[in-house]
């Protein structure tokens, strides 16, 4: 595994949430990856129901199961606002461009055509750059802004490895955890992109409720 993917996710890992990772190492091991194949060709609709994991008992929060599969995901049309933050208020900037782009996308009378998107573009200590994303139906014509610094553009397109996490964003750390290690056991060499794509309409990041799927693109 090349050095700048080990500090892609080490960094990702180690500074999404401090203080929950010291929570998880006392209670014990985190999710289980459990390999699978799938004809999947792009990510979910909405109105297509999230695939819960296989119910295990592992001892982390919200008993999560993690999934691996791998896919190849076309670009979309989207609706996308960047934006960065520090790591401590990272799933609240998150959700505050989100918004924007929800209330452009109304204005302009656009439909949406799946979940909403985190495109992680850069990290580090301090914190990150992403582009938030909406999908729609269709490109407008004739527009490629909307209001608020919103962008008319596309998702990002390529074979993937698809991961599930299923508890609070505060313990997506141990999933990141789990993905730098399958990375490594099978050599696969990850580029500088990554997607979490959050399935439910999830407001707090201690919400054990939020299912998320993670989205490692390969070289």
């Amino acid at each position: 595994m090349d050095c700048d993917r080990i500090k892609l996710f080490c960094r990702r890992v180690a500074c999404i949430m401090i203080m929950s990772m010291a929570v998880l190492w006392a209670q014990g091991p985190g999710p289980v990856l459990a390999e699978t194949s799938s004809p999947t060709t792009e990510i979910p609709a909405p109105e297509t129901p999230a695939t819960p994991p296989p119910a295990a008992d592992t001892g982390t929060p919200g008993n999560a199961t993690t999934q691996v599969t791998t896919i190849e995901i076309p670009a979309r049309p989207v609706l996308l606002l960047s934006g960065s933050s520090d790591w401590e208020k990272g799933f609240a900037t998150i959700r505050e461009k989100l918004a924007t782009i929800e209330t452009e996308l109304k204005t302009a009378g656009l439909t949406q055509a799946g979940h909403p998107l985190a495109v992680f573009t850069s990290t580090d200590e301090n914190g990150f750059k992403f582009s938030a994303m909406i999908p729609i139906t269709a490109k407008p014509e004739g527009l490629d802004h909307l209001g608020n610094e919103v962008k008319v553009g596309d998702s990002p397109s390529g074979k993937a490895i698809k991961f599930q996490h299923r508890d609070a964003y505060d313990t997506i750390d141990s999933t990141y955890d789990l993905i730098t290690a399958y990375l490594d056991e099978k050599g696969l060499e990850a580029q500088n992109l990554f997607i979490e794509e959050y399935l439910t309409d999830t407001k707090t990041s201690d919400d054990t409720s939020l299912e998320t799927d993670i989205y490692v693109f390969l070289k």
